[in-house]
């Protein structure tokens, strides 16, 4: 049967078992867009932004564990998927951009809104594509499914000129290929060494990073922590990779890790490291990073091992199946004195804040006493991205989502939709600061027009918190352009674009606000307003060691500025 470009697009997708696109038209990619209005079996949300088309595409794909999908026409449009598809990429996320471009005689001739968004992608995609010939459409697609899924995942890019869309060639029907699990670098040799470490350490630390979660590894993990029996840390990207309610969880490490983390990695004799890639917020000063410990690295991908932290072993694979085959091969251990160590560490340093006052961090404890942990929590990036890293308890799987490797403000609302429209038996909230919610407000129309019910709660501290932090402590008080001092009414703007809108002031307020927000059948902004130098604790100053990593009582003491 001979049909369209713009149908077998479609028809590929629904082999893959696409149930929701995200996208905005334009006329390159018109063709497709004819097509997809003659069907029923695959639904399209218009954001107000290609922008948020890619973060909610990505949304979808972390709170589902399924491949986003998102449209875009030519030009300013696809340019406009670009800083999705790098935040995509930097956090490891399955996605698929759809682009159209101009026709094929056109190209390379500065056409209107002709951009060459293969080259611009390259180096912010798993693999893409540009596709002029109809007869390799297909394949196309369907390779491009394989390749977000395999291995490490990823965004791809399908660049589709105008007139392959418009051109006609056979279609059949094709099974999607069932990705397997990566084995082939697993090793008897490296399995052996690790198990090894894990037996003779006296004083092993756990670190769990975002692969974790991208394996759905978390009955692994959970039996993994239970026999090794010990201390367990984890990055931004872990959370939700098991229960932080563990007694031997010790909060984050990192930049705003917690002490307990920070200086029990720092004197531990192993650390092993699970699905993480040792970024800069995470290690702080590289040469001061668990000098007493040798390393086990346990990745999938072979470039992360030695690449910002030398190892002393690693093994390399599919986290789940990796730990799958260590928890046949290690007994239960006991290190009771050594976790006792640490959890004095802990006791003795807990995450505080001012308890008298509206603060974030008081937001993010009252929504985890409401929802139990039983909600998915999107950010923004910035202070109250901390926040709810560090004071909201994560229990089950795909249940933090955030822009961790590109810190891409604006994410967080977009994101939310895509993770409500693939869970909607989950609450949603999305955890902003006011900075952010300028960037991407205009998205409330998309989840009014919808009627999709997620939570927008602003921490509304008039400035962009985490760079006045670092201009308070680093820079000498020179706000330079963090202020915000125009009065916006996140309320009115709220009910301007068809949500209800909520104004916080005070502690008292925000429960009640909290449950009539849960009740609502369409989106809600709860405009919480907070003190502007609220800081973010504990913190490690840019350069330094994990081991130095100081809170509000420490800093009387030192010299930061």
């Amino acid at each position: 049967m001979k049909i369209t470009g713009s149908k077998i697009v479609i028809e590929c997708l629904k082999e893959q078992g696409v149930d929701i696109i995200f996208g905005y038209p334009g006329g390159a990619i018109l063709n497709i867009y004819d097509e997809l209005y003659k069907q029923d079996d695959v639904k399209h949300v218009l954001t107000a932004h290609e922008q948020a088309a890619a973060h909610a595409a990505d949304g979808y794909a972390r709170a589902t564990g399924k491949v986003g999908v998102c449209f875009a026409t030519s030009g300013p449009g696809a340019t406009n998927l670009v800083t999705g598809i790098a935040t995509a990429y930097m956090d490891s996320i399955p996605m698929v951009a759809i682009t159209a471009n101009v026709a094929t005689g056109l190209l390379g001739k500065d056409s209107f809104q002709e951009v060459d968004i293969a080259g611009i992608t390259m180096p912010i995609t798993k693999h893409n594509y540009i596709v002029k010939d109809v007869t390799l459409l297909a394949d196309i697609i369907r390779k491009a499914f394989v390749i977000a899924k395999s291995g490490r995942p990823g965004p791809v890019l399908i660049d589709i000129t105008k007139d392959v869309t418009a051109a006609e060639t056979e279609y059949n029907y094709v099974a999607p290929v069932e990705v397997e699990r990566c084995t082939k670098n697993i090793t008897d040799e490296d399995i052996d060494k690790a198990v090894k470490l894990i037996n003779k350490a006296k004083k092993p630390f756990i670190l769990v990073g975002g692969g974790a979660v991208l394996s759905d590894a978390y009955k692994e993990l959970e039996e993994f922590i239970d026999k090794v029996n010990a201390p367990i840390t984890d990055t931004l990207m872990a959370k939700g990779s098991f229960d932080g309610t563990n007694p031997l969880y010790t909060g984050m490490i990192g930049m705003h890790g917690s002490k307990a983390s920070n200086l029990g990695v720092t004197k531990c004799d192993l650390l092993i490291t699970i699905g993480a890639r040792f970024s800069d917020r995470v290690i702080g000063k590289s040469s001061a990073f668990a000098k007493r410990a040798k390393i086990l690295q346990i990745d999938i991908d072979p470039a992360e091992i030695d690449k910002n932290v030398i190892t002393h072993s690693s093994v390399i694979g599919d986290i789940k199946e990796v730990l799958k085959i260590i928890n046949t091969k290690i007994d239960k251990l006991d290190h009771s004195e050594w976790n006792q160590e640490v959890m004095d560490i802990k006791e003795q340093f807990p995450l505080t804040y001012h308890k008298d006052i509206l603060t974030g961090p008081y937001i993010m404890e009252k929504l985890y006493e409401i929802t139990k942990g039983d909600a998915i929590i999107t950010t923004e990036v910035g202070q109250h991205q901390m926040w709810a890293a560090q004071f909201y308890h994560y229990r089950k799987e795909r249940t933090f989502i955030t822009s961790g490797g590109l810190g891409t403000m604006g994410y967080g609302l977009g994101a939310s939709m895509g993770a409500k429209l693939g869970r909607p038996d989950m609450p949603v909230f999305n955890i902003a600061g006011d900075g952010c919610f300028r960037m991407n407000l205009n998205e409330i129309a998309t989840a009014s027009r919808y009627k999709i019910p997620i939570i927008e709660v602003v921490f509304n501290n008039h400035v962009l918190g985490m760079v006045r932090q670092w201009q308070n402590l680093f820079y000498g008080e020179r706000y330079s352009y963090t202020t915000f001092d125009d009065g916006l009414d996140f309320v009115k703007i709220a009910e301007a674009l068809g949500a209800t809108g909520y104004k916080v002031t005070k502690k008292e307020e925000l429960e009640d606000v909290i449950r009539k927000a849960l009740k609502a059948d369409g989106p809600v902004v709860i405009d919480c307003h907070i003190d502007c130098d609220e800081k973010v604790w504990p913190m490690v100053a840019p350069g330094a060691g994990i081991n130095e990593v100081f809170n509000e009582d420490d800093l009387a003491e030192k010299n930061f500025g």
